[in-house]
């Protein structure tokens, strides 16, 4: 029992393992270098995204608005990125919007008490409308190269998505594996009451977290749109459920205190994976929606099993 929960334990990197073989077998496009950097870059955008819902959700939490925010701080930022002499105000625009709808999520959680999953439900909603409503229609594009550079520009020879998603992935695994402030998230995540009634201030915890997920979705926004080269209402509609899926397929739970964004990054990893590989060898886009759901079903079931044989 104790060797099939280990292996389920890693069950993850044997099917990363699992898709390279296969994929560099069933396509020569595959493991050639220009595709490997692009499923890497591809990845980028997904993992910042999923590491704001991994925030979230390690406190019990969810973020069904990322998509919605991500929309309304590129939105409300794009006039600003379009001129070179304003893109720094644009830059602290779509931050510092996305980083409020975040504190707001987490103080209508917090405080209020409201379930998260309405909460943000609602934030979704009224993130899009204000996009709609402030664009009216329009779409900007055309952005410099030098704002272009954070999306689709390279810095010793390495897309600049990537170093992003280095830097990201790094500061906030110092901040949840080796600071005070990651082992009041893990105990608020844990058992909320016990925490509080030890001293740790949950509501603090909850709204701060929020916070720094939408800065992550501020981020992710500003990725998305320099590598689009356009900003409009429409984008990210599927972000949110994107990040989830990469969340709950790299194996950290919905319940909370446990989990954290290094799983989501190998979580993240899969899923581009196995759209890349898909897209390579020609699978109609409708089964691939299909695909992605079942690997996130086995995935759960996958965490489940090794749970209870982990208890065993």
């Amino acid at each position: 029992m104790r060797l099939a929960a280990q292996i389920l334990k890693y069950s993850r990197l044997l099917i990363i393992a699992a898709l390279f073989v296969g994929l560099t077998l069933a396509s020569p496009v595959f493991l050639t270098g220009s595709n490997l950097i692009n499923v890497v870059r591809q990845t980028a955008l997904l993992a910042v995204l999923g590491f704001a819902m991994t925030l979230v959700i390690l406190v019990g939490g969810i973020d069904l608005s990322i998509g919605s925010v991500l929309a309304l701080s590129s939105c409300l930022a794009a006039s600003y990125l379009k001129e070179p002499s304003t893109i720094v105000i644009g830059t602290i625009i779509c931050l510092g919007v996305a980083s409020a709808c975040g504190f707001l999520n987490g103080l209508m959680v917090a405080k209020i008490k409201l379930p998260p999953f309405i909460a943000t439900y609602g934030m979704s909603w009224m993130t899009r409308g204000l996009a709609l409503v402030f664009m009216g229609g329009n779409i900007v594009y055309g952005f410099p190269k030098t704002f272009r550079f954070l999306g689709a520009g390279y810095m010793l020879g390495v897309p600049t998505p990537i170093w992003v998603m280095t830097i990201a992935f790094t500061v906030l695994y110092v901040v949840l594996h080796m600071t005070k402030i990651g082992r009041n998230v893990y105990a608020t995540g844990a058992n909320k009451e016990a925490a509080f009634l030890s001293g740790v201030k949950t509501d603090r915890v909850v709204i701060g977290l929020y916070t720094m997920a939408g800065f992550l979705v501020g981020l992710g926004a500003l990725m998305y749109i320099s590598r689009l080269n356009a900003a409009e209402p429409g984008i990210g509609e599927s972000f949110a459920l994107e990040a989830i899926a990469a969340t709950l397929i790299g194996g950290t739970p919905f319940t909370g205190g446990e989990g954290g964004i290094s799983r989501t990054l190998t979580g993240a990893f899969i899923l581009t994976l196995l759209s890349n590989g898909m897209n390579l060898l020609g699978v109609s886009s409708l089964w691939q929606s299909a695909v992605f759901g079942s690997v996130i079903i086995f995935a759960i079931m996958l965490e489940r099993i090794s749970k209870k044989l982990g208890n065993d």
